[in-house]
């Protein structure tokens, strides 16, 4: 099956776009490093159910997010405690707290667990949004690839200033060299980092979607983009305001 020509899109998307969005479904399909292929699908489902989820949009209104009772409209494919972590991550991501993160923990969803679930729920979210602003229907989720996931994890990933274990600013080193050079990098970059192909597939859709790390640098836009730096930064700044984004 051929994902994202994008032949029903009103207005010509860029083959850069197209691959990044390419490359992340058969990321998505195949195994992780703790989640199979199937519950990496699962995944993203959930970010879809998550938009349709009458409970989400009640507990979105209560006063406090963690007293409010009901049931999710879910595919009943993954733990509760994922669900519960993929709705409230689209829906009401602002009211989560490092209390609610190590209550998940202790009831088994591990923080490499958490960081790789919230790495697909970002990257399907955001290409999502994209079909959803060009008024076109969402992709057909990818077939799951068989395969388990081999539990990787970086060796020098700290417990510091996030909700999550991260790497330190200095601590793209040795199999994770490649994630930023030197000690040039932000807490936004850091914070999938227990999960390192989490950070790089976000990566990948960043530098096609909005800008690359080294482009970042660019205050006056680049020649392949219709709207230069300082009009790029206001759509952002409105989008983050709308979302609440604490950045």
């Amino acid at each position: 099956m051929t994902y994202f020509s994008y032949d029903n899109s009103p207005y010509e998307i860029r083959d850069d776009i197209k691959n990044a969005h390419k490359k992340f479904w058969v990321s998505l399909s195949q195994a992780g490093n703790w989640w199979s292929g199937k519950e990496r699908i699962a995944i993203a489902q959930e970010v879809r159910n998550a938009n349709s989820c009458a409970f989400c949009r009640a507990r979105k209104n209560a006063l406090s997010p963690y007293t409010f009772k009901g049931e999710h409209n879910h595919s009943k494919n993954l733990p509760i405690v994922a669900v519960d972590a993929i709705h409230r991550i689209v829906t009401d991501q602002h009211r989560i707290t490092q209390q609610y993160v190590n209550n998940n923990v202790n009831t088994g969803l591990s923080y490499s667990h958490y960081v790789e679930l919230i790495g697909i729920v970002v990257a399907v979210f955001s290409i999502d949004e994209f079909n959803r602003g060009l008024g076109i229907d969402l992709e057909t989720l990818p077939k799951p690839c068989q395969g388990d996931p081999d539990n990787y994890q970086p060796k020098q990933a700290v417990k510091d200033i996030a909700f999550v274990p991260m790497l330190p600013a200095n601590g793209a080193t040795g199999a994770e060299s490649d994630l930023w050079h030197k000690d040039q990098t932000a807490n936004v970059l850091r914070a999938l980092t227990l999960v390192p192909n989490a950070l790089r597939d976000w990566k990948a859709l960043s530098t096609a979607q909005y800008l690359s790390i080294e482009g970042m640098g660019n205050f006056i836009g680049q020649k392949d983009r219709a709207i230069n730096r300082m009009q790029m930064e206001l759509v952002a700044g409105r989008v983050s305001s709308y979302n609440e984004c604490f950045y």
